[in-house]
This record gives structure tokens, C-alpha cells and sequence, in this order.
């Protein structure tokens, strides 16, 4: 056995590896993902009637106006806090994630139900009498965060409690935007998996399209 030749086998067969794995097949899932999934490869990115990128189908933001739905909270808001500025300490847990409060928590109470205090800057509205205050029937998913704190959707019985809200804000019947509901929500992944859902980006956007 020649020594020398063995290391070149190495050596050569290194390099064919290296070339299949580090540089063609990366460079072949990157194009076929931009001809075919070009969309999802660049973050699902959704424009306005503009044309200008307001988010992504993906990641959920926040909407406070009564034209619009409201998302699920967020213990992250979403992520768009400044973690250097973090005065309201929404980033505790990171970019993404829930807040691992137990139910029996006074932290996750007080964010629900609100919470009075001499200093107003200390004061908690609480999404509950939020949402009784704009005649929304609560969900468990508009006063719960998810997972992952980022998720762009809604159930479609947390969507029909605003129909009436979004409706009188934007002076149109209230079939008119259900029927907006049913066209933007994801049904089960195959049919099977997971629960039907609204993406509360889509609609809202959707909503901006009505003439």
C-alpha cells in the first residue's frame, strides 16, 4: 500500500464531498427555491395596494384601530421592541416565545383583567375590559398569547366576535367582511393537522382592498 496515494484518495474525495455538499446542492435548493417558491423562500412578504412591504404572512403585528382585526397579544410585542429600551419588559423571554406565566400568575391576571394604580404610567387597561368596552366576545386566543409570541393568526370564532366592530368602522355590511373571513383562512395542513386559521394580516389588507 503506497501511503502517499491513499492521502490523495483522501484528500481528492474531501474535496468531491466539499464541492456536493457545501456548494452545489446549496446553490441548487437556493434556485430552485427562488423559481419555484420564490414567495416563501423571501420571507412571505406582503404589500399594501401601494406596494409597499408592510409584514409578512408569517410573523403577526399589532392593530388597534377599530377598522382593522385585533391579533392575539403578544408577550414580545411582536418582537419589535428595542431590548436596549426595553422599559415595559415585553423582551424578558427573548425574540420569540411565550411568558410562561401560570394562570394562578398576578403578572398574567393583571394584564387580562387590568389593574388600577395612583401612578397612571403603572396602571393596566387589560385586554379583557378592552374588548368588552368594543362589544368583542372574548376568545382564548385574543386574551392568551401563543407559543411563540409571533403567531399572524386568529381562529375564525375570534374574527366573527369583530365582524360587527370592523364593519360599523368602515360602514360596510357585516356579510361583506365574513365573507372576507372565510377567504383568508388556512384550513387544516392536509386536512388534517392543526386547527383552521385566520391570517390577520391578509384580512386587514384585504379590508384596505374594499372599494
Amino acid at each position: 500500500m503506497n501511503p502517499a496515494r491513499e492521502i490523495g484518495k483522501a484528500i481528492r474525495a474531501t474535496l468531491v464531498l466539499w464541492l456536493l455538499v457545501a456548494v452545489i446542492y446549496p446553490f441548487a435548493m437556493l434556485a430552485i427555491s427562488q423559481v419555484a417558491f420564490s414567495a416563501q423562500a423571501n420571507g412571505s412578504l406582503l404589500p399594501n395596494a401601494q406596494g409597499q412591504i408592510v409584514g409578512s404572512a408569517l410573523i403577526g403585528q399589532t392593530f388597534t384601530s377599530d377598522r382593522y382585526f385585533n391579533s392575539r397579544p403578544s408577550s414580545t410585542s411582536y418582537s419589535t421592541a428595542n431590548p436596549k429600551q426595553d422599559t415595559a419588559g415585553i423582551l424578558k423571554t427573548g425574540i420569540s416565545g411565550a411568558s410562561n406565566l401560570a394562570p394562578s400568575n398576578p403578572a398574567l391576571l393583571d394584564r387580562i383583567n387590568g389593574k388600577t394604580d395612583p401612578d397612571p404610567k403603572k396602571a393596566i387597561s387589560g385586554d379583557l375590559p378592552r374588548l368588552k368596552q368594543a362589544g368583542i366576545k372574548p376568545t382564548a386566543d385574543l386574551l392568551y398569547t401563543s407559543g411563540s409570541s409571533l403567531d399572524p393568526h386568529i381562529t375564525p370564532e375570534a374574527a366573527t366576535a369583530q365582524v360587527q366592530r370592523v364593519a360599523s368602522a368602515r360602514k360596510v355590511t357585516a356579510d361583506r367582511i365574513q365573507a372576507l373571513i372565510a377567504q383568508n383562512t388556512d384550513d387544516r395542513f392536509l386536512g388534517i393537522f392543526g386547527e383552521p386559521g385566520v391570517n390577520v394580516l391578509k384580512l386587514n389588507l384585504a379590508l384596505d382592498a374594499l372599494s
